[in-house]
């Protein structure tokens, strides 16, 4: 079985790794320079769309900001999974709500903004605080303002115009203030014939808008809010793969803050946590095979790595610790890599996190040295 993948970056690459032992041979298409590479080396296999696509039997996708003419040329193959819809509404906010409101699943009150008018019209709607997000184009914190008076009207608007008319079709989406605990997310995976697996959800701490540490919880009350979600958003899709709900909580309650339709970063902890990681059940999802258990074998947290090219050696010989490096150029704040690490209960792993805050650079990795002081 030969799939492509959109996209060749760490995902892909973890994609690869994963589908090796089921002989599932992976190539990559970089939307950028149109060559299909090899995930692990970046080897330049061939180039052009139509040539990745006649070599594969299956086309799936690493990222959702792809390229809509490269989508349509994908989905006319017959080969394409999940669905052009789910990848659109990944990459484009007003997409995205109009899907999260379709599917009947709680989320933050909501008013699109193409003109200053309508950016009055939200402050009334939504009222204040509230948050702005580009619809298309922003992640990881990228392309947000934050609204806390009337003060800050004109210079966050003229910010946001100068957003608007940098990209073709832009707008923004303005967002009400989601006063929450924390933020939560579920990674599933839905099969060809509509099974379902869900893993157990993960708490997410993020730095600077970008996710730094991500530790799988068991909480039956809000796994049960979340998988009914989960549902309901997978359904309305016909959806075919590894999908991720990103939630707040909120006194207990969740509201679904962004959908990724496609294998997610709080999910990496799964490659050492889990009976079969979220990678292989993508892949097993989109190649028609039966879904593997999402069953928590070991409680686990990921460490992104964040700008940084080594890592001390005495991450290496910590028990419990398993380093996945990108294979990329060293660049602030880039994701280079990430350190999964597991316990046998959850009290060790506490101790681990601890002492893994004497190892690392509080700089780099913040929420790390956080979570050991908030245990003092």
């Amino acid at each position: 079985m030969h799939v492509l993948v959109l996209g060749a970056g760490q995902l892909a690459r973890m994609m690869s790794l994963a589908g090796a032992p089921l002989n599932i041979e992976i190539s990559a298409f970089d939307v950028g320079s149109k060559n299909i590479v090899h995930p692990l080396t970046q080897a330049i296999l061939g180039s052009g769309l139509e040539n990745a696509i006649e070599r594969a039997d299956v086309i799936t996708a690493e990222f959702e900001h792809i390229p809509h003419d490269v989508l349509e040329v994908c989905e006319r193959s017959g080969k394409f999974l999940p669905t052009t819809e789910a990848i659109k509404a990944g990459g484009d906010r007003r997409l995205e709500k109009a899907l999260l409101d379709e599917a009947n699943v709680k989320n933050a009150k909501y008013y699109v903004i193409n003109s200053r008018e309508d950016f009055d019209a939200a402050i009334a709607h939504v009222g204040l605080p509230m948050v702005l997000k580009s619809t298309l184009g922003g992640y990881d914190g990228k392309g947000q303002w934050r609204l806390k008076t009337l003060d800050n009207v004109d210079t966050t608007w003229t910010e946001m115009a100068e957003c608007i008319a940098a990209t073709d079709n832009q707008a923004i989406v303005a967002e009400e203030f989601v006063p929450f605990d924390r933020e939560v997310s579920l990674v599933g995976a839905r099969g060809i014939n509509g099974d379902i697996q869900v893993y157990p959800l993960a708490e997410n701490v993020h730095t600077d808008g970008v996710l730094s540490l991500s530790t799988a919880i068991d909480d039956i009350e809000l796994q049960e809010q979340a998988k009914t979600m989960f549902t309901s958003v997978a359904e309305r899709l016909d959806y075919v793969g590894v999908l991720a709900l990103e939630f707040f909580d909120v006194k207990g309650s969740l509201l679904v803050n962004e959908i990724a339709p496609r294998v997610h970063n709080s999910g990496h902890w799964t490659q050492q946590g889990a009976e079969t990681c979220q990678f292989e059940n993508h892949l097993r999802a989109v190649c028609g095979m039966p879904l593997g258990s999402t069953k928590l074998i070991r409680p686990t947290a990921m460490i992104n790595i964040l700008g940084e090219d080594t890592l001390p050696e005495a991450i290496l010989a910590q028990d419990g610790c398993h380093v996945h490096w990108y294979g990329k150029e060293k660049r602030a704040g880039r994701k280079m890599g990430h350190i999964n690490v597991s316990a046998d209960y959850n009290a060790e792993l506490q101790r681990t996190l601890c002492s893994l805050a004497n190892i690392l650079d509080k700089q780099a990795y913040p929420a790390v040295h956080e979570f050991a002081e908030q245990l003092k």
